[in-house]
């Protein structure tokens, strides 16, 4: 219950680093964007796995990721340095430009892993560790949610980023830090509790099936 609980919570609670609107301009972002090539391809669809497809994604979500890096609420030695240097509008220009590209197809998925995967995606897994299915959040194509509020206008009820097409290494690694804790800037801890529930096998099933989806 107290689970399900948080899960309700994340669908009301607004991410207060997130603001209105996709404001960014997606030319002005392109001109910002040089030195996120590097490891995000000129594109946003990075060349090796330890770093994540941004193409496509969620602009508030991309938006979000870069003030948490800025704020020290999520931590990477890569990452947070970069973005420190980051005013408002590049992050919302930056956001626009990965924004507005096309994520490319993931070669390679592991068949084994992927009816499993599709499984827990699509349906969620039941007792005695209660996963909700991804789906829910992440939606039938793993396009990623951003519903807005509009008595609020101010912020999303529920942010949850486009998966679809990433890298299977890289979306494993990130279940695998939320279910270690060793990063935590989910909403209302909802990633956390369902990472936690999820055995190796399992992490790696859904990485692999959501590695296929396509984005809408």
């Amino acid at each position: 219950m107290r689970f399900l609980t948080r899960v309700g919570v994340a669908v009301l609670v607004a991410a207060a680093a997130s603001q209105a609107g996709a404001a960014g301009n997606a030319d002005a972002g392109k001109a910002k964007a040089a030195v996120c090539m590097a490891c995000h391809g000129q594109d946003g669809n990075s060349p090796a796995e330890v770093w994540p497809k941004i193409a496509g994604q969620l602009p508030e979500y991309i938006e979000k990721q870069l003030r948490d890096f800025k704020s020290g609420r999520r931590s990477n030695e890569q990452m947070s340095p970069m973005a420190q240097p980051l005013s408002e509008r590049d992050i919302e220009d930056l956001a626009a430009f990965f924004a507005a590209q096309t994520p490319s197809k993931v070669d390679g998925a592991k068949k084994e892993l992927i009816a499993l995967g599709e499984k827990i995606y699509r349906e969620g897994k039941g007792r005695p560790q209660v996963v909700p299915a991804c789906i829910g959040c992440h939606g039938p194509a793993g396009g990623g949610k951003s519903d807005w509020a509009a008595t609020m206008k101010v912020a999303p009820t529920t942010l949850a980023p486009a998966i679809a097409s990433q890298h299977a290494a890289y979306t494993a690694a990130q279940l695998q830090a939320f279910r270690s804790k060793a990063r935590n800037n989910d909403i209302a801890r909802v990633m956390r509790d369902i990472a936690v529930r999820l055995t190796d096998a399992e992490v790696a099933a859904v990485a692999e099936y959501v590695a296929t989806l396509g984005r809408q």
